[in-house]
């Protein structure tokens, strides 16, 4: 017996409808990955990247980790971006976070997590940087929301800061890094005002 036999099942139908739709689809799409977009968001199951704004497979090129972080450390993330920046020749960087994110939560707690409080370290970072603003905020749910909006802030600011970006604007190739945050109570996404297209754009590190 096939184990997950429900999920080959639905593949089988969704590749079915798929090509009724466009029966070339498949095999124009294994000749090539030509995406726009790199989308850098977090692991939660409810956030997937595709569907939320309406792109098909090959559309988009993603990374995705708990509260979409970017560090200098993570090499992982970093060579996402070098190859969607130096091979694909993607034009916007895409940072998206949602309201309600359970790592900025756990990072606003004060509970031991285990192993996760050594990535939660870096939003508490962020925290720190912003703590005179969020303190102030008196509604719990305000200053959550506040800090995962925050987060995508300064996640921006580490892309920018990379030198694979940096790099990239220095030889006058057309990319832009942005910050989104999406909510999923009603499954709308919000633009944060927060977009670089150049290294003379590019905000400091707090």
């Amino acid at each position: 017996m096939r184990v997950l036999k429900n999920l080959f099942d639905q593949n089988r139908e969704w590749a079915e409808k798929v090509k009724e739709s466009d029966p070339d689809f498949f095999q124009k799409l294994s000749k090539q990955q030509n995406p726009e977009y790199l989308w850098i968001g977090c692991s939660d199951s409810r956030v997937p990247s595709n569907q939320i704004v309406g792109l098909l497979p090959g559309e988009i090129f993603v990374h995705r980790n708990i509260a979409n972080v970017v560090v200098p450390s993570d090499l992982n993330c970093l060579s996402v971006i070098q190859y969607a920046v130096e091979v694909l020749k993607i034009k916007h960087i895409i940072v998206c976070g949602h309201y309600g994110c359970g790592g900025v939560k756990a990072a606003m707690e004060k509970d031991e997590h285990g192993l996760i409080d050594n990535w939660l370290h870096h939003i508490r970072d962020v925290y720190r940087t912003h703590s005179a603003e969020i303190d102030v905020i008196e509604d719990k749910a305000l200053k959550f929301d506040r800090m995962c909006e925050l987060n995508v802030i300064e996640q921006v600011a580490n892309v920018c800061n990379t030198t694979i970006v940096r790099n990239a604007w220095k030889r006058g190739q057309e990319l832009s890094v942005h910050g989104w945050i999406y909510s999923i109570e009603n499954g709308i996404l919000q633009d944060l005002n927060v977009c670089v297209t150049g290294i003379e754009d590019v905000p400091e590190n707090k």
